[in-house]
C-alpha cells in the first residue's frame, strides 16, 4: 500500500462523500463529522471510535498501528488499551487482505507483556483467528 496522505479526509480517501448526518445520534453525527476531518489530526479516541465502527479501516488502522507501536495501551475515553481493542476487533477478512498489517498487530502483542483484564478476551480472539501468538495473561 502507498504511503497515506494524512492531510486528507476520509471523504477524500474513501468516496463517496457522506454529507451531513441524517439522524441525530451522537455516534452517527460524530462519524459523519470525522469523515471531513484530516485523518492526521484524529485523536486516539477518534481513531478508536471510527475503527470500532469499521469505518475507513484501510487508512485508520495503519495510523492506529503507528500509535500502538509506541504505546500499546494508549487510551481513548474508555480504558487503557481501548484503541488496541478496537483494532483487534476488526474483522479477520480485512486482516487477511494484507498479511503485513496482521504481522504488525501480532508484533505489538508479542512486545506488550501483560494485558489488562479488559483486553484479555479480545487478544485471545484475535490470536485464535489469525494463528496468533501466546499472550501474557
Amino acid at each position: 500500500m502507498d504511503p497515506i496522505d494524512t492531510s486528507k479526509t476520509l471523504d477524500e480517501l474513501d468516496p463517496p462523500v457522506w454529507g451531513p448526518a441524517s439522524h441525530g445520534s451522537y455516534l452517527i453525527t460524530t462519524c459523519h463529522r470525522l469523515r471531513t476531518k484530516p485523518i492526521g489530526e484524529f485523536s486516539t479516541e477518534e481513531l478508536r471510535l471510527m475503527i470500532g465502527q469499521q469505518i475507513g479501516l484501510d487508512w485508520l488502522v495503519p495510523l492506529a498501528l503507528d500509535v500502538l507501536e509506541r504505546d500499546p495501551l494508549t487510551q481513548g475515553d474508555l480504558f487503557p488499551g481501548d484503541l488496541l481493542a478496537s483494532v483487534l476487533r476488526v474483522d479477520g477478512s480485512w486482516w487477511r487482505q494484507d498479511p503485513r498489517r496482521r504481522e504488525r498487530a501480532r508484533s505489538i502483542l508479542t512486545t506488550t507483556g501483560e494485558f489488562p483484564a479488559e483486553l484479555r478476551d479480545v487478544v485471545a480472539a484475535f490470536n485464535a483467528s489469525s494463528g496468533g501468538v501466546q499472550e501474557s495473561l
